[in-house]
């Protein structure tokens, strides 16, 4: 193999795996910083405080990976959560209470894609109106009280099978099916498509719109059992949980390798990528390091992730453009 193929191949590989390299650093190093960081407990306690937001950050891909965007994660949680909730404690089900957080996150998101597909809106602002909408909702239903004495319906956060959290099984039930979604499928190839360049994806015969409006109804799903989770996890009905998750949730992508401009992501990047948000509070907290720092270090840790994506996409710019200069003028052609 010459230096320039070994060069390529060396940034080809160290740029497809480079986020599971800076996990597995971010874990040698916590484990030095802290002798319990690598504990069962400590492990398990990691994996189901991050359960719900990693479920939200695979809603969150599906969505970037297309192009699209949802503000309004957070809010609809909360109110799925206080209604699922408020229905367990009316009926004493527990299916009807899972069935409603579900409906309600498909219904907010269904709201959501039809404002953006059918009156071309962006779906920044459509999203962050639902998310004032779903917010005012929850606050509204509740008067603004929490809602407590919520039973058995802490089986759903608070139960585990065998040593392993319930929150953390739904996270990667959930996990496995977008990876499935996203590489063994029609729609996960058309979502890559429309992310892309949605105009040539509509001229190669992609229902744009009604892709959209699936990968919309799917985060639905997601955020609807993550409603339902987090009440039970908390054991009460809370209208303002969920406060900045959808943001947690992007984070977690992005860090993860999604692109924010669309076309490029995957499910097992963003669970690297939310461990490593996951691990960084959890050595934060160890380090016993104040709440204030703690949130100016993941604002930084945004901006970062965002700027290097920014950049990642200028080399790979760069690089098809090279490529297409290089292969039109060969020596020796006309």
């Amino acid at each position: 193999m010459s230096s320039p193929d070994l060069v390529n191949t060396i940034r080809k590989y160290s740029s497809r795996y480079s986020i599971y390299l800076v996990l597995a650093a971010m874990i040698v190093i916590s484990s030095i910083i802290s002798p319990v960081f690598l504990s069962t407990l400590n492990i398990t306690n990691i994996s189901r405080q991050i359960s719900i937001t990693t479920i939200l950050a695979f809603g969150a891909t599906i969505l970037i990976i297309a192009g699209l965007l949802d503000l309004s994660a957070g809010s609809v949680l909360a109110l799925a959560g206080v209604l699922s909730v408020a229905s367990y404690k009316a009926t004493g089900s527990l299916a009807l209470a899972m069935a409603v957080g579900l409906a309600v996150g498909v219904v907010c998101n269904i709201v959501n894609g039809i404002i953006v597909t059918r009156f071309n809106t962006p779906p920044f602002i459509a999203t962050l109106a639902m998310q004032t909408v779903a917010r005012g909702a929850a606050l509204q239903y509740t008067s603004g009280q929490n809602i407590y004495q919520i039973g058995n319906y802490v089986v759903f956060g608070q139960s585990s099978v065998g040593p392993i959290p319930t929150p953390v099984l739904f996270m990667v039930g959930i996990g496995v099916v977008t990876w499935y979604l996203l590489r063994h499928t029609r729609l996960g190839r058309s979502l890559y498509a429309i992310g892309g360049n949605a105009e040539a994806a509509r001229a190669s015969g992609i229902n744009v719109n009604a892709v959209k409006m699936k990968a919309y109804l799917i985060n639905g799903v997601f955020v609807g059992i993550a409603g339902v989770l987090f009440m039970s996890r908390v054991n009460a009905g809370l209208p303002n949980a969920g406060i900045m998750a959808e943001f947690e949730a992007m984070t977690s992508a992005i860090i993860g390798g999604t692109s924010f401009s669309g076309g490029i992501g995957t499910a097992s990047g963003t669970l690297a990528g939310a461990f490593i948000m996951g691990i960084l509070n959890n050595i934060m907290n160890l380090m016993r390091v104040q709440s204030y720092m703690q949130q100016i270090v993941r604002g930084a840790i945004i901006a970062l992730a965002v700027c290097y994506d920014i950049y990642s996409k200028k080399k790979r710019e760069a690089r098809k453009l090279g490529s297409r200069v290089k292969s039109e003028f060969q020596p020796g052609q006309a």
